[in-house]
């Protein structure tokens, strides 16, 4: 008697394991897809900020705590000094005009609120109206940071 009560209790804990490993598997990528749809409605604000040149909405990619590793100089740090760079940028360059962004994302890893992806592309530009187009090929890393609300938000970019 003793046995069988055992094997039942040692049975009803295993189960238990089971359940709890596959509900918090099923949660998990529950979020996870959540998180993907997410920072796929940023890499799409991306795009359109970036072929229009709109300083608020470049801006507006950035988490508050942002560093942007792909300007000349010093890296710009901060949601406020981004805006201030896009202004003067667009200031200075009235006539840039973005032809073609094509980011290729290849892997997007996700762990935590935070998200580390790889990418490559093709960008054509003009600086000005009577400038040839020029393209440039890179590569790039990025980590992305999750905001309160469940947006994400560009926390570090650089381009290689």
């Amino acid at each position: 008697m003793r046995r069988t009560s055992f094997l039942v209790t040692l049975l009803a804990f295993v189960a238990g394991l089971g359940v709890g490993y596959l509900a918090r598997t099923a949660r998990a990528a529950m979020i996870k897809r959540t998180d993907l749809a997410a920072i796929e409605k940023l890499h799409s604000a991306d795009v359109e900020a970036t072929l229009t040149q709109d300083p608020i909405a470049l801006t507006n990619l950035w988490s508050d705590d942002g560093v942007n590793l792909g300007v000349p100089g010093t890296p710009v740090v901060g949601k406020k000094a981004m805006g201030e760079v896009y202004q003067k940028f667009r200031a200075d360059y009235p006539e840039f005009k973005v032809l073609k962004y094509a980011p290729n994302i290849r892997d997007v890893q996700i762990e935590d609120g935070w998200a580390i992806e790889a990418m490559d592309g093709e960008s054509t530009f003009r600086m000005s109206s009577k400038d040839k187009p020029v393209t440039v090929q890179g590569e790039s890393m990025r980590v992305l940071k999750r905001q309160s609300d469940g947006s994400w938000k560009f926390a570090l970019a650089g381009l290689k």
